[in-house]
């Protein structure tokens, strides 16, 4: 009894770890996507608003509502917009400080924002802390992101 009690939770895990490796796949891929689909970035924010609990998809979560900022026509919504998505980046920051992947989303968002709008301070330290942390990346698609940044 207790074997199969723990080939079930065994099983589970790596049911769970497959379902969460696929989900982060699909995001990222997504994500480059999404900046000149307007349509793709929309379904992906919904996505993410209800995945909670988790800073990776916090900071895709602002940044593809800085994506979206980009597809808003009225300058104050726009501007309502990014300041949402950059503070969803930056608590995501607070909440995983070492996670090289978050730091990569914050770094590709300030590269990518006008200078004007003054989300540009982590730039050189985003870069240095990816350089000095690339061996923990796992992932052949992040690792091509970052490259590709």
């Amino acid at each position: 009894m207790k074997f199969l009690t723990v080939l079930t939770i065994l099983f589970l895990h790596v049911h769970i770890v497959n379902a969460n490796t696929e989900d982060m796949e699909h995001i990222r891929t997504n994500y480059a996507k999404a900046v000149s689909d307007k349509k793709l970035c929309k379904a992906m924010i919904e996505e993410l608003r209800t995945k909670t609990g988790n800073p990776v998809h916090l900071a895709y979560l602002g940044a593809l509502k800085v994506v979206w900022a980009r597809h808003i026509i009225n300058p104050i919504a726009k501007f309502s917009t990014f300041n949402k998505g950059k503070k969803d980046i930056e608590n995501a920051v607070k909440e995983a400080h070492n996670n090289v992947e978050i730091r990569f989303i914050r770094l590709s968002v300030q590269k990518n924002c006008p200078s004007f709008l003054g989300y540009n301070a982590h730039i050189a330290q985003d870069k240095q802390f990816i350089r000095d942390n690339e061996n923990k990346i796992t992932s052949a698609r992040l690792k091509k992101m970052i490259a590709e940044l």
